[in-house]
C-alpha cells in the first residue's frame, strides 16, 4: 500500500472578498432583520370607474401625500397595461410601482412570445387577484387598491375592482377610498337616470365627482388624469383640472 495517495488535497482557494461581504450581510441581518411595510408612506387617493354600453371610463387625481403632506403634485396613477386595458391605483404609491413593473414585464413577454395573443381586461383582473391575494397570505400585503378598466376578447366594456387582501368584483362604477363615501353615491344616481350614457357624458361626470372630492377630501387635488377605453381604443388624457367656486364655502354651518 502506498504511503501517498494520487489524489492531492489542497486548501481551497478563499476569496476573501466574498467572506467579507458574508460576514457583514450576517451583521446586517442581525443589525436590521426583515421588516413589512406596516402602513402605507407616500399615498394617492380616490380612484373613480364607471363603465357604459359604449366603453369604459377611470380617472384619478396626480397626487402622492406623504402623510398629510401634499408631497408631488404630478404623479400619475393610472397605467395604460396594453391596447385594452388601463388599472388605477390607490394607497401606497411605492407598492403601486411594483406592480406597474410586474405588469409592464408581462406585457414584454407577451410581445416577445409574438403569437399575437394579449391579456384581456378580465384576464388581469383575475391576476391581479392572485398577486394581492398571494402577499397578504404571507403577512405582507401590498397596500393598494386597483381598479381594472377595459374590455373583454369580445370587445365588451369591463370594470373590475380589488383589494389589498384580494377581495375582488365587477361593478357597472366603482371607487376607492373617500370617493367610496361621496363619489360612489353621485356614479349611480347618474347610471340609474341616464342608463345610455355616453363617453362624453361619464366624462363630464368624473370631472364633477373629481371637483366634489377636491372640495371635500384633504388628500385630493384639483389635477387628474381622465382613461378611457371604447372602440377599441385605449387613451389616457394629459393632466386636467376642473373649474371651481369656492363661494360655496359659506354655506355650511355647525363646523366653527
Amino acid at each position: 500500500m502506498s504511503l501517498f495517495s494520487n489524489h492531492l488535497h489542497l486548501p481551497r482557494h478563499v476569496d476573501m472578498k466574498e467572506r467579507v461581504a458574508d460576514f457583514w450581510r450576517d451583521e446586517a441581518s442581525i443589525a436590521d432583520p426583515k421588516k413589512h411595510t406596516m402602513q402605507p408612506i407616500v399615498t394617492g387617493t380616490s380612484v373613480l370607474g364607471i363603465k357604459t354600453k359604449f366603453g369604459v371610463v377611470i380617472a384619478a387625481d396626480t397626487l402622492g401625500s406623504y402623510g398629510s403632506l401634499a408631497r408631488f403634485r404630478d404623479v400619475s396613477r393610472l397605467m395604460r397595461v396594453n391596447d385594452s386595458t388601463i388599472v388605477g391605483g390607490f394607497g401606497d404609491y411605492a407598492d403601486y410601482q411594483h406592480i406597474m413593473k410586474l405588469l409592464e414585464q408581462q406585457t414584454i413577454d407577451d410581445k416577445v412570445i409574438g403569437d399575437g395573443v394579449y391579456r384581456d381586461a378580465p384576464s388581469i383582473h383575475s391576476w391581479l387577484r392572485c398577486v394581492l391575494y398571494n402577499r397578504r397570505s404571507k403577512m405582507n400585503p401590498l397596500w393598494n387598491t386597483i381598479i381594472v378598466a377595459g374590455s373583454t376578447y369580445a370587445g365588451e366594456p369591463y370594470l373590475g375592482y380589488v383589494d389589498k387582501i384580494g377581495v375582488s368584483f365587477t361593478d357597472k362604477s366603482v371607487a376607492t377610498g373617500f370617493g367610496s363615501y361621496i363619489a360612489q353615491p353621485m356614479l349611480r344616481k347618474a347610471m340609474e337616470e341616464n342608463p345610455d350614457m355616453t363617453i362624453d357624458e361619464a366624462k363630464k361626470l368624473m370631472v364633477r365627482c373629481l371637483r366634489v372630492l377636491f372640495y371635500r377630501d384633504c388628500r385630493a387635488l384639483n389635477r387628474f388624469n381622465i382613461g378611457v377605453v371604447a372602440e377599441g381604443q385605449c387613451t389616457i388624457s394629459e393632466p386636467i383640472s376642473a373649474d371651481t367656486d369656492w363661494s360655496i364655502g359659506a354655506n355650511p354651518s355647525g363646523y366653527e
